[in-house]
């Protein structure tokens, strides 16, 4: 079993930045295909950004392309997406998924979310 914890959300004004950390505890991250999806209020969860284990970026949604970048630190076991540029639309739960291979059909790892802000 994984447990992800997410951690650095909060209220931004538009133009600023944040940074989002998620922490892997049960086990290694290394060898896990890991991203970030985002839920705004009457929406959809989105799929934002995607690690492969080795820190190869796979996909970026193209309404963050340029703006937020995602990485890992496979020694800290921690899953981080930084967030520059930020605008109102950007206002969601952040989650934090993983799963065993970039071949599984589903993530089966998720964190609990944690809240981004952006005000105008």
């Amino acid at each position: 079993q994984v447990q992800l914890v997410e951690s650095g959300g909060g209220l931004v004004q538009a133009g600023g930045s944040l940074r989002l950390s998620c922490a892997a505890s049960g086990r290694t991250i290394s060898s896990l295909t890991m991203a970030w999806f985002r839920q705004a209020p009457g929406k959809e969860r989105e799929f934002v950004a995607r690690s492969r284990w080795n820190g190869t970026i796979l996909y970026y949604t193209n309404s963050v392309k340029g703006r937020f970048t995602i990485s890992r630190d496979n020694v800290k076991n921690t899953l981080f997406l930084q967030m520059n540029t930020l605008k109102p639309e950007d206002t969601a739960v952040y989650y934090c998924a993983a799963k065993d291979n970039d071949d599984a059909p589903a993530y089966n790892y998720w964190g609990q979310g944690t809240q981004v802000t952006v005000s105008s």
